[in-house]
């Protein structure tokens, strides 16, 4: 069974070397959907019966490991320096600096690899994260997977 949950947040970034608009600094409402496999638990009198997860905990989660840290957020790339330098300029400005340029495609495997070891398999049902999907705009997402073994 795979169950999928939602967020949104905003956060700014800009791709340096893209040749049209995204080379500039800009932001987006950005949406990220997690989607876990596992079995269905049977636990008769217990609040995650009939459950693969409770949504509530996809979500605080998913909050806890990359929303919360994102969220108003600029997202830089490290090699970027003179946005980090403008960036750094500007007091308590919330910043994240990444060792890859922000692309729809790399900050869904960022987010993949930081929310993989936080869905742990606690109720023996064999949870595991499968996908991270992150839309950088309504139309335009990418999709970090789980690699086939």
């Amino acid at each position: 069974m795979q169950i999928t949950r939602r967020l949104e947040f905003d956060a700014g970034h800009r791709i340096p070397d893209h040749k049209s608009q995204c080379r500039h600094l800009h932001g987006h409402r950005y949406a990220i959907e997690i989607t876990l496999s596992g079995d269905v638990i049977v636990a008769s009198g217990q609040p995650e019966n009939g459950m693969v997860m409770d949504f509530s905990e996809v979500k605080a989660i998913a909050q806890r490991c990359v929303v919360a840290n994102w969220d108003h957020a600029f997202l830089a790339y490290s090699g970027d320096t003179l946005v980090v330098a403008f960036l750094g300029s500007l007091p308590d400005h919330k910043t994240v600096l990444l060792d890859v340029v922000p692309t729809a495609e790399n900050l869904a495997q960022l987010a993949f690899a930081m929310l993989d070891p936080a869905y742990q398999d606690v109720f023996g049902n064999h949870l595991r994260l499968e996908r991270v999907r992150l839309y950088e705009t309504p139309n335009c997402w990418a999709d970090a997977t789980r690699a086939k073994t």
